[in-house]
C-alpha cells in the first residue's frame, strides 16, 4: 500500500512503499524535490562522519525548504537527481548537488534502515527504480514532418478520439489529433524511422514540455500553434508511462533539469591537457553567459599546442575542472583551480550552440548532462 506522509502537505507528498523486507520492517527510500530561489539555500547539510557509513543529512533547517519537504536530520542520502550516490566520493556528491543548481531531487533512507540494509549486505541501488529520468530530443523535421502524433489517453474526458494511423504518403505536416477543448495531457504515437523515434522519442510517451514550456495549460489549438512556430525543429520533454507515473504517485513535477540528455546533439565535451613547454596554448576570460549569469570562457586557442590537440575551440565555456564543476567560482579562483596541478589538467567545455539550447531548455549547468 501507498502512505503519503502529511507533514509535506499535498502539493509534495513523500510517497513510502509499506513492506517489510524479510520481516525486518525496514524502510523504503524517499523521494524529495527541493526547489529554491537563487538566494535561497537547500537548507541541510551533507556530512561525512567518522564511524558512520553513507552520506548523511545533518542542520535541517528548522522552516527550511529540506525540513518543510520532510527530510530528516540522520537520512542517508542514496540519489542525485536519479544517480545512485552512495558508492562516490563524499566531496563529488556535494559538486553534483551545486551542480543541479536551484532544483534537485533527492532519494534517502532513514539512518536505521540504511545501517540494517548495509549490515545485511544489502545492494541499496536495487530499492531505487531503475529508471526516472524523462528524456529530452531535439527533432528535425522532414518532408513529412516531425514523425508523431498525438492523442488524449483513452478513458478519460474529452479524449474521446484516439490518434488516427496514417501512411507516410498521408501524413499531415502538424498531426495533432485532440478534441479542441482538451488540456494539458498528450500522449505520443511515433511513426518507425521518421525524425521524432531517431531522436530517441519513446513511441507512447507522454509529453511534458515543448521547447522549454511546460504544456500542462496547452490546448490542442495552442499546441498545434506552438509546433508551427517552432519552425523546422523542436525540442521535447518527454517520459514514459512509467515515469509518469513514478512521478504523478509522489506529486513531483517533472522539469528538464531532471532529464536524460544522451540523445541530445549537445554535448559537453571532456578535454585532457598535458602541459606543454609553451603552457596549454588558451586563455581564460570572465564575460556574461546567455543566461545573463557570469562565466569562464576560453579564448585565443594556440595553434599546435595541447588546448588544439585536445579539441578546445574559440569560445567554448569551461563548465568544471578536474571533475568538479566550477559554479559559483569567480576567475581566480578557477584560475587556481586549473593551476592545482602542475603538468596536467582535465576540462569539461561546451561550445556557444550547445550552451545556448541547454539554457533555452530550463536545464541548468550543462556540467550535470556529463555522467
Amino acid at each position: 500500500k501507498f502512505e503519503f506522509n502529511p507533514k509535506d502537505g499535498i502539493d509534495n507528498p513523500a510517497l513510502s512503499l509499506a513492506e517489510d523486507m524479510d520481516g525486518e520492517g525496514m524502510g523504503e527510500p524517499r523521494f524529495y524535490l527541493l526547489s529554491k530561489g537563487s538566494a535561497e539555500t537547500f537548507g541541510f547539510c551533507l556530512h561525512e562522519e567518522l564511524g558512520c557509513r553513507g552520506h548523511i543529512i545533518r542542520q535541517v533547517e528548522l522552516g527550511g525548504l529540506a525540513q518543510r519537504r520532510g527530510l530528516q536530520d540522520g537520512d542517508r542520502l542514496l540519489q542525485v537527481n536519479g544517480r545512485f550516490v552512495d558508492h562516490m566520493d563524499h566531496h563529488r556528491v556535494v559538486q553534483k548537488i551545486k551542480a543541479s543548481g536551484n532544483q534537485v531531487l533527492l532519494a534517502v533512507l532513514d539512518g536505521d534502515s540504511y545501517e540494517a540494509a548495509k549490515a545485511l549486505g544489502r545492494d541499496l541501488s536495487q530499492m531505487l527504480p531503475a529508471d526516472i529520468h524523462p528524456r529530452l530530443c531535439h527533432i528535425t523535421r522532414d518532408k513529412s514532418g516531425f514523425g508523431f502524433s498525438v492523442s488524449g489517453p483513452e478513458g478519460k474526458a474529452g479524449s474521446g478520439m484516439p490518434a488516427l494511423r496514417a501512411s507516410p504518403m498521408q501524413r499531415p505536416r502538424l498531426p495533432l489529433l485532440l478534441p479542441a477543448g482538451m488540456k494539458g495531457t498528450f500522449q505520443l504515437s511515433v511513426w518507425q524511422d521518421g525524425p521524432a523515434e531517431r531522436a530517441g522519442v519513446p513511441p507512447g510517451s507522454w509529453l511534458l514540455e515543448l521547447n522549454g514550456t511546460s504544456v500542462r495549460s496547452y490546448s490542442h489549438a495552442q499546441l498545434t500553434r506552438k509546433l508551427k512556430q517552432s519552425g523546422s525543429k523542436v525540442t521535447l520533454l518527454v517520459a514514459s508511462s512509467a515515469v509518469e507515473e513514478f512521478y504523478r504517485l509522489r506529486g513531483l513535477r517533472v522539469t528538464a533539469a531532471l532529464a536524460d540528455t544522451s540523445w541530445l546533439p549537445f554535448k559537453v565535451r571532456e578535454l585532457h591537457m598535458v602541459k606543454g613547454p609553451a603552457g596549454y596554448g588558451f586563455l581564460l576570460k570572465e564575460d556574461d553567459c546567455s543566461s545573463g549569469a557570469i562565466g569562464q570562457f576560453l579564448w585565443d586557442v594556440d595553434a599546435g599546442l595541447p588546448a588544439e590537440q585536445a579539441g578546445m575551440k574559440e569560445g567554448d565555456r569551461l563548465l568544471a575542472v578536474n571533475g568538479e564543476s566550477i559554479e559559483g567560482l569567480d576567475h581566480q579562483q578557477t584560475v587556481l583551480r586549473i593551476r592545482a596541478h602542475d603538468d596536467q589538467v582535465t576540462l569539461l567545455v561546451i561550445d556557444p550552440a550547445g550552451d545556448e539550447f541547454y539554457q533555452s531548455v530550463g536545464f541548468g549547468d550543462p556540467a550535470w548532462s556529463h555522467p
